[in-house]
């Protein structure tokens, strides 16, 4: 499920990109989330996605 959410949390911050309409932090702030989350995948020796 925290992948399934990480995948969803970095799909929102390209739209972010790609789109001139962001709000404000928020897209980058959801992206910190989803890298932290797949990096404690990874220390915790889960496959990352």
């Amino acid at each position: 499920m925290l992948e399934t959410i990480a995948v969803i949390l970095i799909i929102l911050w390209v739209l972010g990109l790609v789109s001139s309409y962001t709000i404000g932090g928020f897209i980058h702030i959801l992206l910190v989330i989803a890298v932290i989350v797949i990096v404690l995948r990874v220390i915790q020796g889960r496959n990352p996605l």
